[in-house]
């Protein structure tokens, strides 16, 4: 999604099937040949020399976790273990998956508790770019670090010369000690843009910097996976085209425009080419009032080329991503009240209706359709192959990222066309959007904000499809 950049100022001031088993002495190479994902607190490097180190809740002794790499149609087998104080599951973000391995603790499957394991075993159906991260007590294991790439290659990559991923974040640490502040619930977070970082970092560092030639192509996976944070991007040094968003790929390329925006969860694809003299710097960078600041750098060095090549041609397309059948599609419905500086007055919490200071009493500051958590009820029951259109209405002053399970939707844009495949939608505060997708994919599918603090204060709801 491209803006111009007033707007991208005004929207990012807003937002401020497996088992458990026992798990204990498990090898990293297991009894079923499964290869382990252990999770566990372990100390970090993420502040310069001078500073302690910062301890995470990591997949390994990092943050992200390490890159999961499949070619498109391969399994992606892993047994996590959790060796965490809290019980613990892995959300495969963006992958159209067997329902029992979407990892949402509460719906698909029990948390995994500490010192148990569970064996996520499924296909990778679409080629793109993907992430993983846990998905019980997610907005603050999340921010703790637990969250890692996966990228699933197309059969024919494109012409580039190499790729990069590269994994946003942003952690809210203590000044005085390093460490990771413990205000998860802090009721100004929940109830306001969110649980916003004092400390950016791309791939763990907050000083990435890398090699690159004149005229060099690459691609960059770019992947938001910060608690709330939107990042609004500029590519100083770098020009070219998105070439997919959230994992599935445009028709065509588009030229990258002033702004790129990623909202929380959200991804870009992008093929650029280095057009930085040789001695200068490209990079990546984030939009501030003051002027922007590179979060990841190429120092460019030689040339690749005395040219720049053409366009690039088109990702090859991921199956069953056909348009929805709008003329007979179910009409739904989804309002997004609360929050600082709403108006909500009341909202269903239990079964029981709260005024607004018992919901906050409760720790629900958000509700959709008015309720204050999710329900034993679904939003829809939708049988197998039925199209919907779902609009989307946000009553509160803040942006929300709503990110949908299991199934990719096309927004429907003013004039009725249909936008590109997405999973998670951007929704700036006082807007109304409409998406359209087909159920396709059976079982009880998660829809809520991304932000992950909405998510947990009232922001999350469900489908079920059969």
């Amino acid at each position: 999604m491209m803006f111009g950049r007033r707007d991208v100022l005004r929207m990012a001031t807003a937002a401020g099937l497996g088992s458990a088993l026992p798990g204990g002495g498990l090898a990293a190479a297991t009894d079923a040949g499964i290869e382990e994902l252990r999770a566990r607190v372990t100390p970090f490097r993420l502040l310069p020399d001078d500073y302690p180190m910062t301890e995470i809740w990591g997949y390994g002794p990092t943050a992200p976790g390490p890159e999961i790499r499949v070619r498109q149609g391969e399994r992606v087998a892993r047994r996590f273990v959790n060796d965490l104080p809290q019980g613990s599951s892995i959300h495969w973000h963006g992958i159209r998956i067997a329902n029992g391995m979407d990892g949402v603790s509460g719906l698909t499957q029990e948390p995994v508790a500490p010192g148990m394991r569970f064996d996520y075993d499924f296909e990778a159906p679409d080629a793109g770019t993907y992430w993983y991260h846990a998905h019980n007590r997610s907005w603050e294991q999340v921010a703790r670090g637990l969250h890692g790439a996966l990228i699933v290659e197309e059969a024919t990559p494109p012409d580039v010369d190499r790729e990069e991923v590269m994994v946003l974040g942003d952690w809210l640490l203590n000044p005085e000690t390093g460490q990771i502040d413990d205000s998860f619930d802090h009721p100004m977070m929940m109830s306001h843009g969110g649980r916003i970082g004092n400390y950016i970092t791309v791939n763990g560092r907050s000083d990435l910097t890398l090699p690159a030639r004149r005229h060099e192509r690459l691609r960059l996976r770019l992947i938001n996976a910060s608690n709330a944070r939107i990042f609004p991007l500029t590519l100083p040094g770098l020009a070219g085209w998105v070439v997919a968003l959230d994992g599935m790929p445009l028709d065509a390329p588009e030229p990258i425009g002033d702004v790129l925006v990623l909202g929380p969860a959200q991804r870009a694809d992008l093929i650029v080419d280095v057009v930085a003299d040789a001695g200068g710097q490209a990079g990546l960078a984030q939009v501030e009032e003051d002027g922007d600041y590179f979060l990841a750098a190429f120092d460019v060095a030689g040339t690749a080329a005395q040219t720049r090549r053409g366009t690039p041609a088109p990702l090859p397309p991921n199956p069953n991503t056909g348009l929805p059948d709008l003329s007979a599609a179910t009409p739904l419905r989804l309002v997004m009240a609360g929050g600082a500086m709403g108006r909500m007055q009341s909202a269903v919490l239990n079964g029981t209706r709260m005024g607004f200071r018992e919901l906050i009493a409760e720790g629900r500051f958000w509700a959709l359709n008015d309720m204050a958590a999710m329900t034993d009820t679904p939003l829809a029951e939708l049988g197998l192959g039925e199209p919907v259109r779902l609009e989307i209405v946000n009553e509160t002053v803040f942006p929300h990222a709503m990110h949908l399970h299991g199934m990719h939707f096309r927004e429907v844009t003013a004039d009725g066309a249909l936008g590109p495949l997405r999973d998670t939608l951007l929704v700036g505060g006082q807007e109304t959007r409409e998406i359209a997708f087909t159920a396709d994919n059976p079982g009880d599918w998660l829809f809520h904000c991304h932000m992950l603090s909405h998510a947990a204060s009232g922001m999350t709801t469900w489908l079920r499809v059969t």
